[in-house]
């Protein structure tokens, strides 16, 4: 036979495979190991992220608001600031009086009313003795009286000069004609009762129209 023929392993060929296989082994198991190690955190992250433990949004959790000072509510705030109105009105101011007729000065004269006195013929004509004035101002009672202004002067009148009169010459509030010599007759009776009449002239200055006033002097 050939001297070559398998070689039979000896003892401490057979110790070094089995170093060598050991060593590789414990590689593996070590790399394994290592492996192993990386899942398990994997899934231990995956784990940590499932549904039930998902963070809540921030639009789920209700927003709060910081209380203002002192306790009070941002509504209650605002309808404290706003007061109710006032139920009670203020008394209403009382009206003036309506004015009345307007106070002359001492010196005002009316251009057309006068206060008769008495009458004279002298002249070969009627001629009324009258003052000047004007209304003054009211009085208690309604009464409104005429205040004369100045002398005593003549004022002839016509004969047939329209002449309208009422109460104390004739009965009744309201004028009545009556003519000259009537007027001449009742001032005669009764002078120096200063009735007030309104009055025209004609171009020659002389008493065409009288009518007496409704007020007494």
């Amino acid at each position: 036979m050939d001297g070559r023929g398998t070689a039979v392993q000896g003892p401490r060929r057979l110790r070094w495979n089995a170093a060598c296989a050991a060593l590789v082994l414990c590689g593996a198991l070590a790399l394994t190991a290592c492996n192993g190690d990386d899942g398990s955190d994997a899934g231990a992250g995956a784990g940590a992220a499932t549904p039930g433990a998902s963070p809540v949004s921030p639009s789920a959790v209700p927003a709060t608001s910081a209380a203002p000072a002192g306790g009070a509510t941002p509504s209650a705030s605002a309808a404290s600031s706003k007061k109710p109105a006032p139920t009670a009105t203020a008394p209403a101011k009382p009206k003036p009086p309506a004015p009345g007729p307007a106070c002359a000065s001492k010196d005002a004269v009316s251009p057309d009313e006068i206060a008769v006195y008495r009458y004279t013929p002298e002249g070969g004509q009627y001629s009324l003795i009258v003052k000047r004035g004007h209304w003054g101002c009211p009085v208690a009672g309604g009464v409104t009286p005429f205040v004369t202004v100045g002398e005593e002067t003549y004022i002839p009148i016509a004969e047939d000069a329209k002449i309208g009169a009422h109460a104390p010459i004739l009965s009744g509030s309201a004028n009545k004609p009556i003519t000259t010599h009537e007027l001449t007759s009742w001032l005669e009776t009764h002078p120096n009762k200063g009735l007030v009449f309104h009055y025209n002239v004609n171009k020659a200055g002389v008493i065409d129209t009288l009518g007496q006033e409704e007020y007494i002097s």
